[in-house]
């Protein structure tokens, strides 16, 4: 209930900056991606500004995220492998558990132990 009260108090907020945002910047520009003939490119783009901004945004979270997973890398690797021991070592444990339990049984089995 908490979180869902916190997300609400950020996310509107948020939203009406988003919304101020894109209606202050809703007039056309044209962006250039020919450097050569900047006077008549080759490829332009015309739109609302605010779609370059959220553009430039989106684009920047994305590779962020990007940088992030591969900078990680080294850390999935070594849980993944502590996760491959763990398995190995409960397999191990079993294995010993249903050998102390057989042997356990088997002297059950048996009357009694010979004098020494």
């Amino acid at each position: 209930m908490l979180k869902k009260i916190f997300n609400t108090l950020l996310l509107i907020p948020l939203t009406l900056v988003i919304v101020a945002l894109a209606v202050a910047n809703r007039h056309d520009v044209r962006l250039v991606l020919d450097p050569i003939s900047p006077d008549t490119p080759l490829y332009a783009l015309n739109a609302p500004f605010f779609v370059f901004l959220f553009g430039a945004l989106l684009l920047g979270v994305l590779l962020g995220g990007i940088g992030m997973w591969l900078g990680q890398h080294k850390w999935r690797r070594a849980a993944q492998q502590r996760s491959r021991e763990a398995r190995e070592w409960r397999r191990e444990a079993e294995r010993l558990g249903r050998e102390v339990t057989d042997t356990a049984q088997t002297y059950k089995s048996q009357d009694a132990l010979p004098a020494p």
